[in-house]
């Protein structure tokens, strides 16, 4: 064998060698990471899911042929006899909660009395909105909230999936409901139950809330990790928790106080994460901040909506139109729209308390209204950074008094002032202020309006959460929006910076003085032991 196959062959044995013991020092050195098992006790709690210790189809009570929805709630009540006091006692029923309100006092606040930049407001339109109460006959002001023949039990509590409210019936269901079907399969609420309003608000699916959908019934992980259909499935209940009908969780858009808030620190604590840099993040940033990256994953949501562009007829008829998608772009009724998918939110300071725009509020129209203002700064030691969908778009106001106004929209006869019958907004805003009692100076005009949705559902897993760089850089950070509090790696500092670049500069000068200062003294040293006499003596002896 030549010097060189013998070489080759040396050459392949040392690379098996190397490669050898690297792996075994991978193997060696390699430790798993240690699983968190707080997580792993929540993924444990909702592994098993409840299931039903009762069958109603066998109540003698429930087998027969229901005529009317109130005869199913007094079958109800036969068994669950004072429960309709627990729910009487409900904003879902009263649609208002008493609430303090900085600089207002203590006020009943809710769909009564708050208006919005979707469809603006129920009052005067009951006939319609009432599809979202949970009663029935709420056509108008008139509701008698003390009937308890008029809860809708079957709402929240169907189980068979064929129940559903009718368009434009007060509240009553569609005139097809099996009324006994639904009433013999009844149980706890699904994601279904709480969709139907939820997921629909504001004209149709994810409209409003950009994080809250039919999409995430059945969805995967990708979607959302909580309710992913191949994961741990959870109902709404399951965060949204209820005693006695009180549900916890409250709307940001009706809701002015931070109590009974549902958070993410009431099952994960406010200390999640093994890394306690992390940890330390959560005294300013929501959990929702870092583990909901985009929102409007399957459907898109609306983010404009103008009603000074509707209107608009062809041949003297309504019409719409559409995108791609299937969303509405157009409609006579209501104006233009918006739409936008997979969106990165925006971000504010929120300490769970807001102010709201209430009906006779006198507005700044040479500024965009903001409809409810989340309250909170870097300041304030309760606030945290959250994510948000902002709608923005336009709606109509008095122009002499200086305040919004709540149209009269809905209406089954033309001739009514209903806006989406006549399409005359002077009629359609002097029959809505009339209903509320508030003036009408008979000018009108449209002004710029926006209203803020934090964004809690749709959580990523782990992976896909908001890495450290998307925030912490000075070109297109997340958080370039708030500015009032200072972010390495995103801001600029005079002093900071300057101090920032003095210390690596004698931090490179000390390096520098430390390197010459060893090499001069080792020549020294070098110096002082050739010149020595023994030294000398040794290299002769040496033969040097």
């Amino acid at each position: 064998m030549d010097k060189m196959s013998i070489r080759m062959a040396r050459n392949i044995i040392l690379v098996f060698v190397v490669a050898f013991v690297a792996l075994l020092a991978i193997n060696y050195f390699h430790q798993q990471p240690e699983p968190n098992l707080k997580l792993e006790v929540l993924k444990n709690k909702y592994a098993i899911k409840d299931t039903a210790s009762v069958d109603h189809s066998l109540f003698t009570s429930l087998q027969q042929k229901f005529t009317s929805p109130q005869e199913v709630t007094m079958a109800c009540l036969e068994c669950h006899n004072g429960t309709h006091k627990e729910i009487m006692a409900s904003a879902h029923w009263n649609w208002e909660r008493v609430s303090y309100i900085e600089g207002r006092g203590i006020k009943n606040i809710g769909k009564k009395n708050i208006l919005n930049n979707f469809c603006i407001g129920a009052e005067s339109n009951e006939q319609a909105c009432a599809k979202c109460h949970i009663g029935f006959g709420m056509s108008d002001d008139q509701f008698d909230f003390e009937n308890k023949k008029n809860v809708d039990c079957m709402v929240c509590h169907d189980n068979s999936e064929l129940y559903i409210k009718g368009t434009s019936l007060a509240g009553y269901p569609d005139r097809e409901v099996n009324l006994t079907e639904v009433a013999q399969h009844v149980g706890n609420p699904q994601k279904a139950n709480c969709g139907a309003c939820h997921f629909y608000s504001g004209g149709g699916n994810n409209v409003k809330h950009g994080d809250l959908e039919e999409g995430i019934i059945g969805c995967d992980r990708e979607v959302d990790v909580h309710m992913t259909a191949g994961g741990m499935d959870m109902e709404c209940t399951a965060c949204h928790t209820t005693q006695n009908h009180d549900i916890s969780g409250k709307l940001y858009s009706v809701s002015s106080n931070n109590v009974n808030r549902a958070t993410c620190e009431s099952c994960h604590s406010n200390t999640p994460h093994h890394e306690q840099l992390l940890n330390t993040h959560t005294a300013k940033v929501s959990c929702q901040a870092c583990h909901i990256p985009t929102y409007a994953k399957v459907n898109s949501t609306k983010m404009n909506w103008k009603w000074s562009e509707a209107g608009r007829l062809e041949n003297g008829l309504a019409f719409t139109e559409e995108d791609s998608l299937g969303n509405h772009t157009y409609m006579s009724i209501k104006g233009s729209f918006e739409w936008d998918k997979n969106i990165q939110p925006d971000y504010v300071w929120f300490n769970g308390n807001a102010d709201h725009y209430l009906l006779g509020d006198t507005i700044d129209d040479s500024k965009i209204v903001t409809m409810n203002q989340l309250i909170g700064s870097h300041s304030d030691p309760e606030s945290k950074i959250v994510p948000v969908k902002i709608h923005r778009g336009d709606q109509i106001y008095d122009k002499k008094y200086k305040m919004l106004i709540q149209p009269k929209l809905y209406s089954f006869d033309s001739g009514d002032s209903a806006y989406w019958v006549d399409f005359n907004w002077n009629d359609a805003a002097a029959a809505g202020m009339k209903r509320i009692g508030l003036p009408y100076s008979g000018e009108y005009g449209f002004v710029q309006t926006e209203m803020y949705w934090p964004i809690n559902h749709m959580v990523a897993p782990k992976e896909q959460a908001v890495s450290c760089a998307e925030c912490h850089n000075s070109t297109n950070s997340r958080l370039a929006g708030l500015d009032d509090f200072y972010m390495p790696g995103r801001d600029k500092h005079a002093i900071l910076d300057k101090i920032g670049r003095y210390a690596i500069i004698l931090a490179l000068a000390g390096i520098f003085i430390h390197g010459f200062a060893r090499f001069f003294q080792t020549s020294n040293w070098k110096k002082q032991q050739n010149w020595k006499p023994e030294n000398k003596i040794l290299k002769r002896q040496h033969g040097e």
